[in-house]
């Protein structure tokens, strides 16, 4: 009873051990993990993405210090522009503007400056062709016009407030664009330059629409009637004249 009890559990055991084996045998072998490649090429676009995108800024970056080295070059050529400006100005309000304005592009030079040195950069001028278009179609209005008249006035009113919109457009750009680099301190500053050119433009009109425009609608009937006068001063001489002959 005994050896049969002894037998049976061997045999018990060997039946458990060639079931466990073969449940061994049979049971799904779990897959070897997998290095995800989808994370691998997720971070490489986005290298590749920043990549870019600093790159684009590098460009935008460098588009908006040279649109300042350009109005830079502007602000200094108009300091010398400005005092002929004046000068050949008639009525003694737009004098005053003129000479006002000369001291605040000075300034508008000295923001520029304080621009540059924010952005760890040479103050550079770049020599803007619209800017020196405008002022030389400026140049050609003095020229044009008669010293002394409200004509010419408003010929200079017309060319200093194409200074200004020129002036307003390119602040208020590079304004945004400082903005978008985050270059908030700089914009700041352009801001301040751009709300003086807004005044300076609204001067130009109050001076224009307070009497200058119409002084000069006047021009030409006074100038025919002196015309007129002149005229008949020397057809009396020529009769006075004849009478004595």
């Amino acid at each position: 009873m005994a050896k049969a009890a002894s037998k049976s559990k061997k045999s018990g055991k060997k039946t458990a051990a060639k079931k466990s084996a073969a449940a061994k045998k049979t049971a799904p072998r779990k897959a070897p993990a997998k290095t995800s490649t989808a994370g691998g090429k997720k971070s490489l676009v986005s290298k590749i993405f920043n990549q870019g995108q600093d790159s684009e800024e590098s460009m935008l970056m460098e588009f908006f210090s040279d649109e300042l080295k350009d109005i830079y070059w502007a602000e200094k050529h108009l300091t010398k522009t400005l005092p002929k400006m004046q000068k050949a100005a008639t009525s003694d309000e737009l004098k005053q503007a003129f000479a006002d304005h000369l001291e605040t592009t000075q300034t508008h030079v000295e923001r520029l400056e304080e621009i540059f040195e924010l952005l760890g950069k040479k103050a550079q001028a770049k020599k803007c062709d619209a800017m020196a278009g405008i002022t030389e179609e400026g140049a050609g209005i003095i020229e044009e016009t008669e010293k002394g008249t409200a004509t010419r006035d408003v010929g200079l009113i017309l060319s200093g407030q194409k200074v200004e919109h020129y002036e307003i457009a390119t602040y208020g750009g590079l304004a945004q664009l400082a903005k978008t680099l985050g270059l908030e301190d700089v914009a700041s500053l352009l801001e301040e330059t751009l709300a003086e050119e807004k005044e300076a433009d609204e001067l130009l009109t109050q001076i224009a629409e307070n009497n200058i425009n119409i002084r000069a609608s006047e021009e030409d009937e006074d100038e025919e009637g002196e015309e007129e006068e002149e005229e008949d001063s020397d057809e009396e001489e020529g009769d006075e004249e004849e009478e004595e002959a």
